[in-house]
């Protein structure tokens, strides 16, 4: 794991503690439409059904939404079972992550 990967995984904490992200389809989609989340983190391994429909409603809603991580990884780091997605609900947090993770794909752009 490199260096940036660690370093992902653990804002992915600092945010979970600092009760600034929501986990799970259902929070995170609350998350997305009610505006409270300003990045969606979406496991690599989660079903193609679940990437559609985080992709599709961040779009709608105008939220940035990245790739990032397998569920067990994901989980593991916020302290819960497998998750397929996050809601990042801190502004700064979120860009900071944004970076981050555009950083560790090359800068390529996800969706948004």
């Amino acid at each position: 794991m490199s260096l940036r990967q660690n370093k992902i995984l653990s804002l992915l904490g600092i945010a979970m503690r600092g009760r600034n992200l929501v986990s799970g389809e259902f929070q995170t989609l609350e998350a997305v439409k009610n505006a409270s989340a300003m990045l969606v983190i979406i496991a690599q391994d989660a079903s193609a059904n679940t990437k559609k429909l985080f992709t599709d409603k961040c779009s709608f809603y105008e939220v940035p939404v990245r790739e990032y991580g397998l569920k067990e990884e994901l989980g593991r780091a916020i302290g819960k079972d497998m998750r397929s997605s996050l809601g990042i609900c801190d502004a700064g947090l979120a860009e900071t992550l944004i970076r981050q993770l555009d950083c560790e794909n090359g800068g390529k752009h996800g969706e948004n």
